[in-house]
C-alpha cells in the first residue's frame, strides 16, 4: 500500500515527520511512502530510503493560510500534491499533521465526496479509561462541520458503524448519540428527530442518548455529534487530561512525602499517563470521501507519525473507503428505484 505524506505539515515539520515515516517503514513491510516536499530539504533527512520516494513540492500551505483559497492558488503544495496522488490512484492514503482546513478542503476539492454523502465527518478514536483501560470509542465529526442538519447526523452514524466494523473491529458497534442528557426528548429539534430515527434502524445498534460525562467511560463504541459540539467535547478532554496530569506534576514536586509517594507508585502513573495518551490512537480521519485521508496533531512527533501509520495500515487494509462506497451507491439506486416505482 503507498501512503502520500506532507511532510512539511505541523510545528515539527519536516524531521519528525520523516523519523516518523522511517519507523513506519520499519514496522509495516507491504507500505511505501512518498514524501512530498521541497527535495532539498526532504532529501538529506531520509537516513534509509528504502520504500521512500521523495516527491518535491515547490511551495507550502501553511498554518495561517486561509485554507481555500491555499488550495486553489498553491497547486504546487505539499498537500494539494499529496492528496493529487490519491485522486490519480497513485497512492491509497493521504496523511498530514498541517493546516487542517486545507487539508478537509484539498480532501473535498480534489479527491471528493462519496456519491451520497452530504458531508464528510471528521472521526477519531479516544480512551476509555475505565475496567482495564484498554478500549477505545469513536466519534465524529469532530470538527469539519460546524453547521448541520438531521441527514448529516443519521450519515455520520452509519459512517461511523463501518468504522467500527471495519478498523476497529467490533462487530455490532454500540452508536450513540452525544447529548445534554440521556432522555429521547433531550436537545434541540434536530436531536430529538434524530434520535427518532436513528432508533427505527434495523442496520445499527443505536443504544440512546450519551452525556460527555460518560464518554471516557466507554458509555458507546461510536459517539454521533455535530462538528461544533465534537470540536468542543474533543478539545475539552484534550485540555482536562493535560491539566490534570500538570497539577499532579506540581503536586508532586510540591512536597517531599509527595516526591515518596511518586516513586512508590511510579508504574501506576505510568500506566495512568499511556492511558491518556490519545496520540496512540492515531489521527482523525475523514470519512464520506473516495478515499482515505487522515489528519494528526500540528504538534505531532515521530512517534505519533508512527501510530498513525498504523491505523493508516488497518483502513487501507480493512477495504472501508470501498465499503463505503458501495453502500452508499447501493442505497442511491435503491431509492432511485423506489422513486421511479411511486412514479
Amino acid at each position: 500500500m503507498k501512503i502520500a505524506i506532507d511532510a512539511m505539515g505541523g510545528d515539527n515539520a519536516p524531521e519528525e515527520i520523516v523519523k516518523g515515516v522511517e519507523l513506519a517503514r520499519d514496522a509495516f513491510p507491504d507500505m511505501t511512502f512518498q514524501l512530498f516536499g521541497p527535495s532539498d530539504r526532504l532529501t538529506p533527512l531520509v537516513r534509509n530510503a528504502d520504500r521512500i520516494t521523495v516527491m518535491h513540492a515547490a511551495s507550502v500551505i501553511a498554518m495561517e493560510d486561509e485554507p481555500v483559497r491555499a488550495v486553489r492558488s498553491k497547486k504546487d503544495s505539499s498537500i494539494v500534491l499529496a492528496a493529487t496522488a490519491v485522486k490519480n490512484g497513485e497512492a491509497d492514503a493521504f496523511f498530514s499533521a498541517g493546516n487542517t482546513g486545507a487539508v478537509l478542503a484539498a480532501g473535498l476539492f480534489i479527491i471528493g465526496r462519496v456519491k451520497g454523502i452530504d458531508r464528510p465527518a471528521l472521526t477519531t478514536t479516544l480512551p476509555v479509561v475505565t475496567g482495564d483501560a484498554s478500549g477505545s470509542f469513536t466519534m465524529l465529526d469532530v470538527g469539519a462541520n460546524a453547521d448541520y442538519k438531521l441527514s448529516n447526523l443519521e450519515q455520520f452514524a452509519i459512517l461511523g458503524n463501518f468504522y467500527g466494523q471495519t478498523v476497529m473491529g467490533i462487530k455490532q458497534p454500540r452508536i450513540g448519540l452525544l447529548n445534554n442528557g440521556t432522555e429521547a426528548d433531550k436537545g434541540d429539534k434536530v436531536h430529538r428527530e434524530a434520535y427518532q430515527q436513528l432508533s427505527e434502524s434495523t442496520q445499527l445498534n443505536f443504544i440512546g442518548n450519551v452525556e460527555s460525562r460518560e464518554l471516557l467511560n466507554g458509555a458507546a463504541d461510536v459517539v454521533v455529534t455535530d462538528g461544533f459540539t465534537g470540536n468542543a467535547t474533543l478539545k475539552a478532554i484534550e485540555g482536562t487530561a493535560l491539566s490534570m496530569m500538570s497539577l499532579i506534576r506540581a503536586k508532586i514536586m510540591g512536597s517531599t512525602s509527595a516526591k515518596v509517594g511518586y516513586v512508590l507508585s511510579r508504574k501506576a502513573f505510568h500506566q495512568v499517563g499511556q492511558v491518556m495518551d490519545y496520540s496512540k490512537h492515531g489521527g482523525a480521519v475523514l470519512l464520506g470521501l473516495k478515499g482515505a485521508v487522515i489528519k494528526t496533531h500540528g504538534s505531532s512527533k515521530a512517534e505519533t507519525v508512527r501510530n498513525t501509520m498504523s491505523q493508516i495500515h488497518q483502513i487501507v487494509e480493512s477495504g472501508l473507503i470501498q465499503q463505503t462506497i458501495d453502500y452508499f451507491e447501493h442505497e442511491r439506486a435503491e431509492k432511485a428505484a423506489d422513486d421511479q416505482t411511486e412514479k
